[in-house]
């Protein structure tokens, strides 16, 4: 009983979503990697409305703080802008991981990405420097944690193999993928 630790493992709970699950705890290195150029354009409207609103604001209705008193306030303002722009960027990509939202592009990326990795021989999801209880800690600890980081950021910079996804697919694809490669090698002259 000692031996056998996978009795210590905690499921992960599948949520219902209309798109398919991708990783419900990716690395934030996947997650800002993944992010598609509209969310670092919508990130970056967010992250430029704070300032711009406090300066209209301040035209609007003049706190006469004077010329010293204002320039750190915009800096602030830049500030608040940029850490919730942050937020938002990486909601949005975390969303289409977790299948909350369209994620076609994604799902492919993801395909590729690991596949290859198959290919070369490497780990899914990375080499990790952390004792395996603590990958699980991490993992229990990080898992859909996206959902409250306007409230408690909380990223995932562990690699861990439990991504509550079937591995499966991707060894088979790869297969797949070597077998045509092998038959292609054979019917060339």
């Amino acid at each position: 009983m000692a031996d056998d630790k996978q009795h210590l493992i905690v499921p992960a709970r599948q949520l219902p979503t209309d798109y398919p699950l991708i990783d419900n705890d990716p690395h934030i290195g996947r997650v800002f990697g993944y992010a598609r150029p509209r969310d670092y354009v919508i990130a970056g409207a967010a992250a430029a409305a704070c300032p711009i609103s406090f300066w209209v604001m301040e035209r609007v209705s003049p706190s006469h703080v004077g010329r010293g008193g204002f320039a750190p306030l915009m800096r602030l303002a830049g500030a608040v802008g940029v850490i919730g722009a942050g937020h938002l960027l990486y909601q949005r990509s975390c969303n289409r991981f977790y299948g909350f939202s369209e994620n076609r592009r994604e799902v492919e990326m993801d395909m590729r990405e690991m596949v290859d990795k198959v290919k070369k021989g490497e780990p899914l999801y990375g080499n990790s420097q952390v004792a395996p209880h603590l990958q699980e800690v991490a993992a229990r600890n990080s898992r859909y944690s996206s959902m409250l980081i306007p409230v408690m950021p909380w990223l995932n910079g562990v690699n861990h193999p439990h991504h509550g996804v079937d591995t499966a697919k991707y060894y088979q694809q790869a297969e797949r993928e070597l077998e045509a490669e092998r038959l292609a090698k054979d019917q060339s002259p």
